[in-house]
């Protein structure tokens, strides 16, 4: 069996998350959440496959 996850959607999921538990932490996800987005993007690291 074969999973395909995408990097971006989990790192969106967990971002998400952790605004909802910790809203003051907003500034800092977001700019994480750019920032990886970035080197996703430069890297060419657009999903996983596990399995």
């Amino acid at each position: 069996m074969n999973l395909h996850l995408g990097l971006t959607p989990l790192i969106s999921l967990l971002a998400g998350i952790l605004i909802l538990v910790m809203p003051r932490l907003l500034n800092y996800i977001v700019a994480i959440y750019l920032i990886a987005i970035g080197l996703i993007g430069l890297v060419g690291a657009g999903g996983l496959r596990i399995g």
